[in-house]
Order: structure tokens, then C-alpha cells, then sequence
């Protein structure tokens, strides 16, 4: 009996470190999106925040498991369309960041807490940030979880639900662990200028370099997170239409991966903004 329980979890962490490799770059990209998304906030509400967002990923990983194994045993023809679904989505958000670069100038800034708002303001603020990522976070997790439960669909039901479950948890506990690292540097950064105030000779200047170089990084890290969070979701996005709509695997053959995916993603964003603007044209005119 023991015997024959090792042998399942020697198999199943053999079968979770296939599972992780195929879902280490969007792993990546859940975490720069993510980190994006985490950032804006006044520094006592970062962890708090952070924390809500963590808390929205479990539950969604709640939701997403149970239905994952549900498609794959009855209609696994419906997986495709709402992978699809779930890229159009993040081709959305990613291709409104980029109009933004482009035509609205201020969106270049990092993102800073505005110390000007009210209490109540910085909760409705917050709420609606946190509703926002955890809104993204569900679309990456659809993508972590059915790419991992790809993996093992060969194996038992007990496989399956071992090798996923270890990988949404992970999924979960490393993205925003180091998340919560990254929110959290300039309080590294001025911990290390105090520490140094307390030593002497080269170890006081090393730590006192050392934290004010972190300080000064903060703001670069922050912002390049928003870029590559932005180019993170348009290659998820646009990695789901590669992937699983033949016409267009074969159309962009010839073209590198990468550069394919981020396309494709930038495409189907475009599509989605302009019938979202038409959308709401029409509802304006009907109000009208």
C-alpha cells in the first residue's frame, strides 16, 4: 500500500515538473502583469491590497479546477472557445495600455497612489484596482490550468487533480510572493540606509549605496513592470489564437513565435476596442 503511494507521488511530481516547464512563460507573464497591477497604491495599503488580490486568485483557482476537469471529461470541444474567449480579453487590456502610450502622454508615468483623495476615495480606488486583477488573474489561471491539465489528460482522474492542483497552487503562492517582494523594495532600500547609520568603514557605505540605489530603482522597476505586463497580456492574448486556431498557425509560420503572438494580440485588441467604442456609441444614440 505505501509502496504503491510512493510510486504515485514519484510520478506525480515527475508529471508536475513537465506541467511547470510548459507553464514557466506564462507563469512569467502572470507574474509581470501581475506585478503591474499590484503597483499604485499608498505603501501602508500595498500589502493589504496584494492581499486581496492573492485571496481573489486562490478563489478563482476554486472556480476554475473543478469546471477544467468537468470540460475535459465531458465537452472538452468547449476549452478552445473559452481560451479564445479568455484572449480576446487580455488582447483587449493590452492593446488599450499601448493606445495609451501612444496617444495620451501622461499614461507613461508609473503608477502612484494620489495622496489627495479622501479615505473613502482610496477604498473605491482600491476596490476597483483589486476587482481589475483579479479579473486578469482569472483569464492567465484558465490558461496555467488548462495547459497543465494538457499535460497529464493521459493520466487517472487522481493524477490529474495532484499535478494541477500543486501547479495552481504554486501558481498562486510564488507569482504573488515575489510580487509582494517587488511592492516592497523601497522599504528594503530605506531599511538598509538606516542599518548603515549603526556600522562604519566599507560595510556602512555598501549598505547605504546599496539602498539608495534600490530607492532610485523603484520607480525604473515599476515602469518597466507596466511595460512588460502590457506585452506580457498581448502574448498570452494573441499566444491563444496562434495556438489553437490553425488558419492562423500556418499564416504566420514563417514569422518568429514571439513576434507572431504579439501581432496577433495587438490585432485581436484593436478588433475588441473598436466594437467595444461601437458598442457604446450605439447604446448613446439609443439613449438619445
Amino acid at each position: 500500500m505505501a509502496g504503491g503511494l510512493l510510486i504515485i507521488l514519484d510520478d506525480a511530481v515527475a508529471m508536475t515538473k513537465i506541467a511547470a516547464k510548459k507553464t514557466a512563460a506564462i507563469l512569467g507573464d502572470d507574474l509581470a502583469v501581475n506585478a503591474e497591477k499590484a503597483t499604485g497604491f499608498h505603501a501602508s495599503r500595498e500589502l493589504p491590497v496584494l492581499w486581496a488580490i492573492t485571496k481573489g486568485s486562490f478563489i478563482n483557482k476554486l472556480i476554475i479546477l473543478p469546471i477544467a476537469f468537468l470540460l475535459s471529461a465531458f465537452a472538452p470541444w468547449l476549452i478552445v472557445p473559452i481560451l479564445l474567449f479568455g484572449g480576446a480579453y487580455l488582447s483587449y487590456e493590452g492593446a488599450e495600455k499601448v493606445l495609451e502610450w501612444l496617444f495620451e502622454h501622461e499614461a507613461h508615468a508609473p503608477a502612484v497612489a494620489d495622496e489627495s483623495l479622501t479615505p473613502a476615495e482610496v477604498l473605491e480606488q482600491e476596490s476597483g484596482k483589486v476587482k481589475a486583477a483579479i479579473k486578469t488573474d482569472f483569464i492567465l489561471s484558465i490558461e496555467i490550468i488548462v495547459i497543465s491539465l494538457e499535460t497529464v489528460m493521459a493520466q487517472s482522474l487522481m493524477m490529474q487533480v495532484l499535478v494541477v492542483g500543486v501547479i495552481a497552487v504554486l501558481a498562486t503562492v510564488g507569482v504573488y510572493g515575489l510580487v509582494a517582494l517587488l511592492v516592497r523594495m523601497d522599504d528594503m532600500g530605506f531599511h538598509l540606509i538606516q542599518r548603515a547609520k549603526e556600522k562604519r568603514g566599507m560595510l556602512a557605505k555598501v549598505m547605504h549605496t546599496t539602498g539608495k540605489f534600490i530607492l532610485a530603482a523603484l520607480p525604473k522597476v515599476i515602469a518597466l513592470l507596466g511595460v512588460v505586463g502590457t506585452v506580457a497580456m498581448l502574448l498570452v492574448g494573441g499566444g491563444m489564437f496562434v495556438h489553437n486556431i490553425e488558419m492562423i498557425h500556418h499564416a504566420l509560420a514563417i514569422m518568429p513565435s514571439l513576434l507572431a503572438e504579439l501581432l496577433v494580440g495587438m490585432i485581436v485588441g484593436l478588433i475588441v476596442i473598436f466594437m467595444v467604442k461601437l458598442k457604446e456609441k450605439v447604446f448613446v444614440k439609443a439613449a438619445s
